[in-house]
């Protein structure tokens, strides 16, 4: 004889899921309710008959060929050329102030008439007198009047050209990187581009500087405008 096992459920269990049964029963027949109801609206009903009729089933192509499930390749509707141009740049003015006095740059090359030669200068208004590297320096006298007899070096060919011109005068430069220095003066004839001035020119030993020639403003004033941002404007 088996055992009976007798199992009792606590009471405040079971009653919470009878009332959620009576709660979901009235919704479920509904929803039934209502699905009926569709059928009958939706779809045809035969002649004589309360039932819903089957919709009719449509044949479809067993296999759809594989161009069909591709996308079409894209087609150029319109094709739009961009063209960068560069704008037209105003030209470099050669002329300015009231005078219209040419232009020239930080570095020019100058003329040097008595030797023919052509020296790169540097153009510096600062400066008050123009100065030039001589080498051999000499002061000597000639029918009781004084020369100075230099050598100027041609850098085009390489050459010294020897040179002898008047004395204007002596000079005392005050240097502050070394002591003072007494310089003779001669008068040169110097042509930068279309200016062409006759101008006292102090003569010195410029090895340690870059340019051999630096232009003062004893040749600048009232003839040329600089703009230092500007190198070899003046082709001589």
């Amino acid at each position: 004889m088996e055992d009976c096992i007798n199992v009792t459920y606590d009471e405040p269990m079971i009653t919470p899921l009878k009332h959620l049964a009576r709660q979901l029963l009235p919704a479920s027949l509904l929803l039934s309710s209502v699905f009926l109801s569709g059928c009958s609206l939706l779809l045809p009903q035969q002649q004589g008959s309360d039932s819903c009729t089957a919709p009719e089933i449509v044949d479809l192509p067993a296999k759809i060929p594989p161009e069909q499930l591709q996308c079409p390749e894209p087609r150029v509707i319109e094709k739009l050329v961009t063209k960068i141009v560069a704008p037209e740049l105003p030209p470099m003015a050669t002329t300015a102030g009231k005078l219209h006095l040419p232009i020239v740059g930080a570095v020019e090359l100058v003329h040097i008439e008595s030797a023919d030669i052509k020296l790169e200068a540097r153009i510096d208004t600062g400066a008050e007198t123009t100065s030039i590297h001589a080498e051999d320096i000499q002061l000597i006298e000639k029918d009781g009047r004084r020369y100075v007899r230099f050598v100027l070096i041609d850098p085009a060919r390489g050459e010294r050209v020897q040179q002898e011109l008047r004395l204007r005068r002596r000079v005392l430069i005050k240097q502050s990187y070394g002591p003072d220095e007494r310089r003779y003066v001669v008068r040169m004839w110097l042509t930068l581009g279309n200016t062409r001035s006759r101008v006292d020119v102090n003569l010195s030993d410029r090895t340690n500087f870059q340019y051999p020639l630096l232009i003062g403003r004893n040749f600048l004033t009232d003839s040329l405008i600089v703009d230092v941002s500007r190198h070899h404007t003046i082709i001589n």
